[in-house]
């Protein structure tokens, strides 16, 4: 099979890159080689390689500037996609379409089925939504999309990384603890993904590691794993804070845990507790 990899240069597509199947033809494409601002460009893309799926990894993801940005959040989140879609109906191209947690409004204080009624409260969230029901309208059973949450991994920005600094560099943390999620380390998404393709899954589903935590769950677990990988030399004091304590621009889902079962039952995967996945990850950074 031949694959079109868009957002090469991300998290995730960088361990999509790193975990490809022996079977797969991968080719990859991100911003330069690719402009996602630009309908010449992604057709030329697309044109060009003549793929059998496209995995698009690709987003604006800047959650607070995309309240400022809500033009080019869109371009990219939305019309990106809708002109993907379709490219990949015209060429019968199957279509990986990842999305976001953020499409909730993090109310419902259960974990989200795929089907619950979405209600996005951001520009990014509004933005990633639209552009998931464009890609399931123009393209039915030629399209899977997975949303996820709470994403990290060795390569780029995020969570993990930024706590490891500022333990290093900071005499204390105040960190959120009222916001509610689920860690994911992106090559367990990754290889739920090549795992999905595989088995030829269509529709709708949801992909993070098991269990819950908040954000302060999760700092006290990469300080406590930190120091045992010696990634840090001491623990340092964290305290839990109320989310008004930072505000931000774009409104967090509270309670955004996504309920995973028909993913893990559908593409007969075991599922893998967050911690033990952050464990792993840690040591690619020994």
């Amino acid at each position: 099979m031949k694959i079109l990899l868009l957002g090469s240069n991300g998290q995730l597509g960088w361990e999509l890159i790193r975990t490809c199947p022996e079977n797969i033809s991968l080719t990859t494409c991100d911003f330069p080689k690719v402009d996602f601002c630009s309908s010449n460009s992604i057709e030329h893309c697309i044109n060009a390689n003549k793929p059998d799926c496209i995995i698009n990894a690709a987003a604006y993801t800047p959650v607070d500037k995309a309240e400022q940005e809500k033009d080019l959040a869109y371009r990219i989140n939305h019309l990106a996609v809708l002109e993907i879609a379709e490219l990949c109906k015209k060429n019968k191209i199957f279509l990986v379409h990842i999305s976001t947690d953020f499409v909730f409004n993090g109310q419902n204080f259960k974990p989200y089925q795929p089907d619950d009624r979405p209600d996005p409260k951001s520009v990014y969230g509004k933005s990633k939504l639209e552009g998931e029901q464009t890609a399931r309208k123009i393209l039915n059973d030629q399209a899977l999309i997975i949303r996820t949450a709470w994403l990290y991994s060795a390569h780029g920005l995020n969570f993990v990384k930024t706590m490891l600094k500022f333990m290093k560099e900071k005499p204390s943390l105040n960190v959120i603890d009222e916001q509610i999620g689920t860690p994911t380390w992106a090559k367990g998404l990754a290889h739920a993904i090549w795992t999905a393709l595989s088995k030829n899954l269509t529709g709708t589903f949801h992909w993070t590691d098991a269990g819950v935590a908040s954000w302060y769950d999760f700092a006290m677990a990469i300080q406590e794993e930190g120091v045992n990988a010696g990634l840090l030399d001491k623990s340092i004091p964290i305290l839990p804070v109320p989310t008004l304590q930072y505000p931000t621009p774009a409104k967090r889902p509270m309670y955004s845990v996504l309920d995973k079962t028909s993913f893990w039952q559908t593409a007969d995967i075991k599922p893998v507790h967050w911690r033990v996945q952050l464990r792993s990850m840690l040591r690619e950074l020994k």
